[in-house]
């Protein structure tokens, strides 16, 4: 009862459900970007049918987690929430959802699940993300987080989207967004993947999204890491283009039809 009780705890704390389903018979797990919290991708459970259960992943540093410490890696951010959700991801089929930073711990994790269980998302969803191979990754990994200012920070923010401006009126909000963008791109730094030769690591569909007014990804590269079914939309807006209700109700729309066409 304990061991049950530490397990739930454990999970309610990383994984965020508000919108149980017991009797789904699938799983859609979001990672939400950098500086994110839960608050909009677990709202996504409203808008799904019963048949998908929606969960979002929360990192240290935020939300009810605040006064954590931030995670130092990219393999300890895996560790954590595969512990967290790896009983519940063997009950049933699962698919991921990640935007932009989440993207790229999403498709961590799925890695990590294929190589040391043999379980696998049956779809991966990914949004705002260069595959992590391709060299248009490369300059992510090499920028300075210690040497950029604060200032500079929040007018990248700023720039992105994707934060209510009435957030950023507030000193301790606008510091501690500030401060866990920072911490949030140190960890993404610390993610390592080598292509090896003829080696796909996956045999999901991916899908992925970008906003028209995006930067462009390379996506294109996603084709190396699976032989499952691959395509590509572009949505009207920037970065943050899926916070529009618009394209909300398009990805969930789409996302429920690529779930229930899987024939699982």
């Amino acid at each position: 009862c304990v061991v049950f009780l530490w397990f739930f705890l454990g999970m309610e704390k990383v994984v965020v459900c508000p919108y149980k389903r017991p009797n789904a018979l699938y799983r859609l797990i979001c990672f939400p970007w950098a500086g994110g919290g839960t608050s909009q991708l677990a709202q996504w459970g409203k808008l799904f049918s019963s048949s998908v259960e929606v969960s979002s992943v929360r990192l240290p540093g935020r939300e009810s987690r605040r006064k954590e410490p931030f995670a130092k890696d990219m393999a300890t951010v895996v560790n954590e929430i595969t512990s967290a959700l790896l009983k519940e991801l063997q009950e049933k089929p699962f698919a991921f959802f990640g935007h932009s930073f989440g993207s790229y711990i999403s498709f961590a994790v799925a890695l990590h699940l294929k190589e040391k269980y043999g379980l696998e998302p049956f779809h991966l969803f990914l949004s705002g993300a260069h595959a992590p191979h391709s060299e248009a990754f490369l300059p992510i990994k090499t920028v300075s987080i210690s040497d950029t200012k604060d200032e500079d920070v929040l007018k990248y923010i700023e720039i992105l989207g994707g934060t209510p401006s009435e957030l950023l009126q507030s000193e301790d909000i606008k510091e501690h967004l500030i401060l866990t963008f920072r911490e949030d791109l140190r960890v993404l730094q610390t993610l390592s993947f080598e292509k090896a030769e003829r080696n796909i690591p996956f045999s999901c569909d991916i899908t992925c999204f970008n906003g028209s007014e995006d930067k462009s990804h390379d996506v294109e590269a996603w084709h190396d890491l699976t032989s499952g079914d691959i395509s590509f939309y572009e949505l009207p807006g920037g970065h943050f283009y899926l916070l529009e209700p618009s394209n909300e109700i398009f990805l969930t729309k789409h996302i429920t039809k690529c779930i229930e066409n899987a024939g699982l």
